[in-house]
């Protein structure tokens, strides 16, 4: 099984030290949308589709007039899931599973690209978007789901991963893929774990937004620890997970290889690497 990494989304906000913890105050930061392309024998899957092309052709209406000074977007097409996917030489129609951590306008965005994709969710998160409070309508931009998604939802625990409770959520499917559950920073936010030979990649979404926050002495850059107190839905199993991502790092980091949303030194790991 071959797993990608894909920057599906390079973002600038103000102010490198605050937002990457090193380099100048007056240049901007970066940080990268980092989904995965998997192939299976079966089909393509994707964790996360970062921002996608109807993103770049309306930005204001899809991912919404705040975000974009905010993050400062810079809305490449050619950063897109749907033509990196054409460039690697796979057919974006062979997606026929996608997994996102959440449904923040940044990880939903390329859905409409894969229209005829199951869209496999945590049924917190699909409550909170069929239901959505006014301030969730700033986060869970409805036009991205215009295309009306083949939403799959799960809500009943049916493994045991290390020591958190999962979901496999393609049963038909050889590889071994799980939701894990990371509440917080949205009600139906999650981990999905892929196993790549004999280790485990979990792609942890926004539980945490910088590397060392799963390390021994968490140390995330002012800028992000304000952005990710005043974006989380609930704060104390935010700070909770966290915590056990922390543990299972510290205690299982020769089997599980840990890795966030956001942060562009985790996806330099692997795309530096091949």
């Amino acid at each position: 099984m071959r797993i990608h990494h894909l920057n599906c989304g390079t973002m600038c906000p103000l102010c490198e030290r605050l937002i990457n913890g090193q380099g100048s105050w007056r240049k901007p930061g970066r940080l990268i949308c980092h989904c995965l392309l998997i192939e299976t024998p079966q089909a393509l899957v994707m964790v996360d589709t970062g921002i996608g092309q109807h993103d770049i052709r309306e930005p204001a209406r899809r991912l919404g007039a705040g975000f974009l000074p905010l993050l400062r977007p810079q809305l490449r097409l050619a950063e897109t899931a749907h033509a990196q996917i054409t460039s690697l030489g796979y057919d974006p129609r062979d997606v026929r599973h996608i997994i996102p951590t959440h449904l923040d306008m940044d990880h939903a965005g390329g859905l409409s690209d894969f229209p005829d994709a199951q869209v496999h969710v945590f049924k917190p998160e699909m409550r909170a978007v069929l239901h959505p409070r006014r301030l969730d309508l700033v986060r869970f931009r409805q036009p991205q789901f215009e295309h009306k998604p083949h939403w799959v939802v799960h809500d009943t625990m049916t493994e045991r991963w290390f020591d958190f409770d999962a979901i496999r959520p393609i049963q038909e499917m050889a590889a071994d893929i799980l939701i894990v559950p990371l509440i917080g920073h949205t009600e139906g936010h999650v981990g999905v774990a892929v196993k790549q030979g004999e280790r485990w990649l979990l792609h942890c979404g926004d539980a945490y937004y910088h590397h060392s926050q799963v390390t021994a002495t968490p140390q995330a850059p002012l800028g992000l620890k304000i952005f990710e107190a005043a974006v989380q839905t609930l704060r104390q199993p935010r700070l909770q997970n966290q915590a056990r991502l922390r543990r299972l790092a510290a205690d299982h980091g020769d089997e599980v290889e840990l890795f966030c949303a956001h942060d562009p030194v985790e996806l330099d790991r692997y795309t530096n690497a091949t």
